[in-house]
């Protein structure tokens, strides 16, 4: 009866979950981003993808936790408690939203492909740094093992792209 009351405290067993791409395009490792911010994973790590069409969908099922004022940048939180950034272009915050339509607020539930926002992908190319996309893990103290596809060409909603373990 009382082996339950004494008992020591399992860790917590490790939780894996798989993100995918939020757009379509090509993917780009996190070193080549043109930005030092993102390349030298001083906000975290993760990938890019250099958009072929300007949609933004989940990359995972959570919780919408942050959308920039800017409509540039989407934060989302899972269940198992990671913290992903989806950054859409580089430098867009100076765009004050111009060429941004979101379809999502602060505490809405979504799933992986769920459409999250749409943007005009010239709008980006001609008045941003770059279209290319960041998307972040910022909390990688949880982080136990993290695998990356190799893959070139993927698909919003479609191609996993991390495998991640966390505690």
């Amino acid at each position: 009866m009382f082996k339950k009351l004494f008992k020591k405290n399992n860790p917590t067993k490790p939780v894996e979950e798989k993100v995918y791409s939020p757009l379509t395009g090509t993917l780009v490792p996190i070193e080549d981003i043109p930005d030092p911010t993102f390349s030298e994973k001083m906000i975290g790590d993760g990938f890019a993808v250099s958009p072929m069409e300007g949609k933004v969908v989940a990359p995972i099922d959570g919780e919408v936790v942050q959308v920039f004022p800017t409509k540039h940048a989407i934060g989302i939180q899972t269940a198992g408690g990671l913290e992903i950034l989806i950054h859409i272009g580089l430098d867009t915050v100076n765009l004050g939203g111009e060429g941004f339509t979101t379809f999502i607020e602060e505490g809405d539930k979504v799933q992986k492909g769920d459409l999250l926002v749409e943007f005009d992908v010239d709008t980006i190319k001609n008045k941003a740094t770059s279209a290319i996309s960041p998307v972040i893990i910022t909390n990688v103290e949880k982080i136990i093992k993290l695998e990356k596809s190799s893959a070139q060409d993927v698909i919003g909603g479609e191609s996993i792209i991390l495998s991640v373990s966390t505690q």
